[in-house]
């Protein structure tokens, strides 16, 4: 049996009043946290700072860019085994997140919202909780 390869992603957490920015995708209901895979020869912070950019129209404030933690998890909408690692980023942002390119919707999210995540979201939001930075 073949082990199927991690898919290598990163993502930004956006935080304010205790909630946490997560997007849906044109035509889905599933939140995920802004972000995406890592191109090769691409380091996490950059591809964090890039998706960024693309779903939500923000920069990250250089110097304000800290990873929190990584995720290890089973991927949503892959095959049984095959998993997900998010490097996980915080940072402020430049200016206020607006839907851009294949996303629909903004949803500042607490724990109450665990039941419309995908795996490693929903774990995104368990570990914020624990560390009191979300309700």
């Amino acid at each position: 049996m073949t082990s199927l390869a991690e898919l290598q992603v990163a993502a930004v957490v956006l935080l304010s009043g205790r909630r946490m920015l997560m997007v849906t995708a044109r035509g889905r209901d599933v939140l995920y946290l802004p972000g995406g895979k890592i191109d090769p020869g691409e380091l996490p912070a950059d591809a964090a700072a890039r998706e960024a950019r693309e779903e939500v129209a923000v920069g990250l404030v250089p110097g304000s860019v800290r990873e929190l933690f990584t995720v290890v998890t089973q991927a949503h909408g892959e095959p049984d085994g095959r998993l997900v690692r998010m490097v996980v980023f915080t940072a402020d942002a430049d200016a206020e997140p607006r839907p851009s390119a294949e996303v629909s919707a903004l949803h500042w999210v607490t724990t109450a919202d665990l039941h419309r995540c995908p795996p490693a979201g929903a774990e995104v939001l368990r570990r914020l909780a624990e560390m009191d930075l979300i309700d």
